[in-house]
């Protein structure tokens, strides 16, 4: 084996199979059992170095070592983020079509974003009431992917929002799956990419209107460094790249859920309506529980780091669960404690459940201030906008399954308006 002397290795074969079995835990505990923040390993037959940890992610994000070209699995372009997608892109090309993301992440923007899904939630309440159980997972997902549409400006029937709104939770359930689930992220794939083809192609010809500072416009018509328009296909992949990660703030809503339930002082706290209370639960909820395992980058070049060999292509995994839990940044890490986040100094590299780095220049996730947003709306209609119990159910959430989510997806019963 071509190894790397000076790093600590996990002696395994191959480790597919245990990332499988371990899931969020299988980078963390081989950290804290080798006493390092970094080794290396081998998994689907090749070498790979794994990293934890304030310092490795600000190691990480240096686009002078590192590079996202080939680093994300055709299986996961194929689900998760869209063949070609901006995820997969480096260098002035992924810096200019990083704008185009983050010009939808104006003040004005996200407060209409905040509006439509406290809406859209109010809107939902009436179907509650004759309902005998209501499973909070299920209604999230759409609420979002119809308050993404609109906010967006694509538009979605009523009666194919289930659809659509399943089809992104598959490609996001996709990520860390094999056999059926994978498949049906596949299939969930091609079925709203064809959808938003012909939506990228419907506003192209003039056949459907949309405001000039919405998603659907400016995926439309922006233009690359070369000044060209994207294909049909990749403005399509951009798109889907607004409307998925919108749709997948209902796995955190969901735990937002499961977290007042289990700590009811937190309801308390947060009935008094303080902005900051909502945004310090929100943030705990995003470093608590998990999302996102690790992600994936490889080295640009050849180099020497720490007296560590780093060697071209080589793949390198960041831990993101690990590093929210990481002692040396948090105190008492696996305690749910929304005020950890009253002094919080907003570090590039100690929260990243959504990634790490600058927003513009690097690969942090641009919707990060808009999930921010979307929750703490959804949370003042959980605490103030309605009554509900939560029946005796299976709120457990399995670390090994990646993305995971409690298994009853939180059920809710005797579900009624405030204001009766």
């Amino acid at each position: 084996m071509d190894w790397n002397s000076s790093i600590p290795q996990d002696k395994s074969l191959d480790n597919t199979l245990n990332v499988l079995r371990e899931g969020y835990y299988f980078i963390p505990h081989r950290c804290r059992h080798l006493q390092s923040d970094i080794f290396q390993t081998r998994l689907l037959g090749q070498k790979v170095f794994c990293m934890s940890g304030k310092d490795a992610a600000a190691f990480f994000y240096d686009k002078a070592w590192f590079t996202r070209k080939k680093a994300a699995p055709k299986r996961v372009q194929k689900t998760l983020f869209g063949v070609n997608g901006i995820q997969t892109m480096d260098g002035s090309a992924h810096e200019h079509r990083k704008l185009l993301f983050m010009s939808l992440m104006t003040e004005d923007r996200l407060t209409m974003l905040d509006n439509l899904v406290y809406a859209h939630w109010q809107a939902r309440v009436g179907e509650w009431k004759n309902k005998k159980d209501v499973i909070l997972f299920n209604e999230a997902e759409q609420v979002f992917c119809q308050a993404a549409c609109d906010w967006a400006g694509v538009p979605i029937r009523e009666e194919e929002l289930p659809e659509r709104a399943r089809d992104f939770s598959n490609m996001i359930d996709a990520f860390g799956a094999v056999g059926p689930r994978h498949w049906q992220g596949r299939i969930a794939r091609q079925r709203a990419e064809a959808w938003i083809r012909n939506v990228i192609n419907d506003i192209r010809d003039g056949r459907l209107g949309t405001t000039e500072d919405s998603a659907l416009y400016k995926m439309a018509f922006y233009r690359d460094t070369d000044g060209h328009f994207l294909s049909t296909q990749q403005a399509a992949v951009e798109l889907i790249n607004v409307l998925r990660p919108i749709t997948a703030i209902a796995t955190f809503l969901t735990f937002s859920a499961l977290a007042l339930h289990d700590h009811p002082e937190s309801r308390e706290m947060l009935k008094t309506d303080d902005n900051e209370a909502y945004y310090r639960f929100a943030q705990e909820v995003r470093r608590f529980y998990p999302f996102g395992p690790f992600l994936g980058a490889r080295v640009r070049s050849g180099f020497i780091w720490n007296n560590r060999t780093f060697k071209k292509g080589t793949l390198v995994l960041l831990d993101l669960y690990g590093t929210n839990h990481d002692p040396r940044l948090w105190e008492r890490p696996n305690e749910f404690q929304p005020d950890r986040f009253k002094d919080w100094n907003g570090g590039l590299f100690d929260l990243i459940p959504q990634g790490g780095g600058d927003y513009y220049t690097n690969h942090r996730c641009p919707g990060e201030w808009a999930t921010v947003e979307a929750m703490k709306a959804s949370l003042r209609f959980l605490v103030n906008d309605i009554r509900y119990d939560v029946p005796v159910q299976d709120l457990r959430y399995s670390m090994s399954r990646m993305p995971t989510l409690p298994k009853s997806k939180f059920i809710m019963t005797n579900v009624q308006p405030k204001t009766e």
